[in-house]
């Protein structure tokens, strides 16, 4: 790619980024760490490679293990940059969101097929100058449909096969963070055709496509948003929905990773 510094070719594992509520991968069998070193800096954590349900995959802590990076501040090239070196053929990121629209209450899992962008400051394209380097051109992808169809159509089969209950649509409305919206800042997104709302969908999704990564999005509701409900949102709340929705999460990796697991 124009630009970018070199980087092995696509890997045959797949590799899952986990956010809010999945900092470790319940039932991993770790074999070893990679500690990555990015042209873009340090990536949240080591990666973790390991045997998932007896398949073999790579995991990375977005927030970091301990959770302590917040979502404006995570070093998305590095994290996707770190995950392609290690070996990555699919991405699958798990994001904690808001609903916005009736399906998307909280403990429900969604496939988002669609994504608007409202954050801003991040380090969001490989497509810049880098240590004085200068670009050999300027380059646009094509970011038509940001998450992979194959791999958002695994994701609702696996979910079927388990009996998970999931939305098989959602539009990801990305903000800023940390701070969680106001009402009105919600009705906005709503009118825009926001059906999620959550704060690291972007640059994720978009650096995965720069790199030619197939990556989909599971996302699980964790609280209604801002004016959705009638009281304010609590971190009770919230982790009630992490602890009731995150079981069909893993079931849905355990099923879709032998399906989705890029061959040599």
């Amino acid at each position: 790619m124009s630009g970018l510094p070199a980087s092995r070719a696509r890997g045959n594992h797949v590799a899952i980024i986990g956010g809010t509520g999945l900092t470790e991968l319940e039932g991993l069998s770790v074999h070893g760490e990679d500690q990555v070193d990015t042209p873009w800096g340090a990536p949240s954590g080591p990666v973790v490679r390991g045997d998932f349900n007896g398949q073999p995959v790579l995991f990375l802590a977005r927030h970091g293990h301990p959770h302590r990076i917040p979502p404006h501040q995570v070093n998305y090239r590095a994290n996707l940059w770190a995950l392609r070196e290690a070996g990555a053929g699919r991405i699958i990121g798990v994001n904690a969101v808001g609903g916005i629209t009736p399906a998307m209450g909280p403990a429900r899992i969604a496939i988002p097929h669609q994504l608007i962008d409202y954050t801003w400051g991040r380090g969001s394209t490989f497509f810049e100058q880098r240590d004085n380097i200068p670009l050999e051109g300027v380059t646009h992808i094509d970011f038509t449909h940001p998450y992979d169809d194959s791999l958002r159509q695994a994701l609702l089969a696996a979910a079927a096969r388990r009996q998970v209950m999931a939305v098989d649509y959602g539009v990801y409305g990305a903000t800023q963070g940390p701070r969680l919206e106001t009402a009105a800042e919600v009705a906005r997104l709503e009118r825009d055709g926001c059906d999620l709302i959550g704060m690291t969908g972007m640059p994720e999704a978009a650096l995965a496509a720069e790199l030619g990564l197939p990556y989909a999005c599971l996302a699980l509701s964790v609280n209604w948003a801002a004016g959705k409900s009638d009281h304010i949102i609590t971190m009770e709340e919230i982790q009630q929905a992490i602890d009731e929705g995150m079981t069909g999460v893993r079931a849905i990796l355990e099923e879709v990773i032998p399906a989705v697991r890029p061959q040599q």
